[in-house]
């Protein structure tokens, strides 16, 4: 698509065992984003967004604060070239 956004986000804080991962794939399809969602290794949430840049942007803006269990610390993203992802899973 030519007017699509890939984020690729890794938010950290207390984001596990909070059902950070089901609020998040919930919030995306919601909103019409293509992408995944995990847990890392390290304890921080990695997920993918792709759609319309400003949609991208919004959840981008949600994962600042995740669902109300949550305690976000950090959020960093890069932009990265759309794969042309369907649907969103919780890896």
């Amino acid at each position: 698509m030519a007017n699509e956004e890939r984020a690729h986000v890794f938010v950290s804080g207390r984001v596990q065992g909070v059902a950070f991962r089901d609020a998040t794939r919930s919030q995306a399809e919601q909103l019409g984003l293509s992408g995944w969602v995990r847990n890392t290794q390290d304890g921080q949430v990695e997920a993918v967004f792709e759609g319309d840049p400003d949609t991208v942007q919004q959840m981008i803006e949600w994962c600042n604060s995740g669902p109300s269990s949550a305690d976000v610390e950090d959020v960093s993203v890069d932009n990265d070239q759309p794969e042309g992802l369907s649907g969103f899973e919780v890896r």
